[in-house]
């Protein structure tokens, strides 16, 4: 398994899901009506596929070997770019949690909030899986000798097969189908 090539591919569902999430964004402008448990399965692909599955994977897999091994070009773009990133995030999908509850409650002007850390967060994540296709993932290609990314393919190879007996991918890739058929 060659886990880069699969960090590529995980992409373009993450990509699927960011427009759905804009999508239910741009609907709730529209009707002034928030369907509060699709927003809590799109942050439950967020927090679950793209951060926990496929984030999981760069941060413990291919960023540590970068940062151990790819000098100090590589230490500055994972934890002064990438890292910063992945936390930016995580903080739209909290920011996008509490919005949701204060507009569930009552707060009818929340859904600026929701609205903003939604398409921020879709923003932000198209911006990031575009430096890490065209630039992280080849300088890590190009930095790292052939026996770590070999160690990197293998531990992604293990991760992936664990997933699939929960049956991760196929959860998640069901849940963008079904949303896309329902916002695009």
């Amino acid at each position: 398994m060659n886990g880069i090539a699969l960090m590529v591919e995980e992409h373009v569902l993450i990509k699927r899901m960011l427009t759905v999430l804009r999508k239910a964004s741009y609907k709730a402008i529209l009707t002034s009506e928030v369907n509060y448990d699709d927003f809590a399965e799109m942050i439950d692909f967020v927090r679950s596929y793209a951060d926990h599955h496929h984030h999981g994977k760069e941060e413990h897999f291919l960023f540590s070997e970068m940062v151990k091994h790819g000098g100090p070009a590589a230490e500055k773009l994972v934890n002064h770019g990438m890292m910063v990133e992945h936390d930016l995030g995580r903080l739209h999908m909290a920011e996008l949690e509490k919005a949701l509850l204060l507009h569930r409650e009552g707060n009818a002007e929340s859904v600026v909030d929701i609205v903003a850390n939604a398409v921020s967060y879709t923003h932000l994540l198209h911006r990031h899986i575009d430096k890490e296709d065209q630039v992280v993932y080849p300088f890590a290609e190009r930095a790292l000798d052939k026996g770590l990314i070999e160690s990197i393919n293998t531990s992604c190879e293990a991760f992936e097969k664990e997933q699939e007996i929960k049956g991760v991918a196929q959860k998640y890739m069901a849940m963008v189908e079904k949303f896309e058929s329902k916002y695009i």
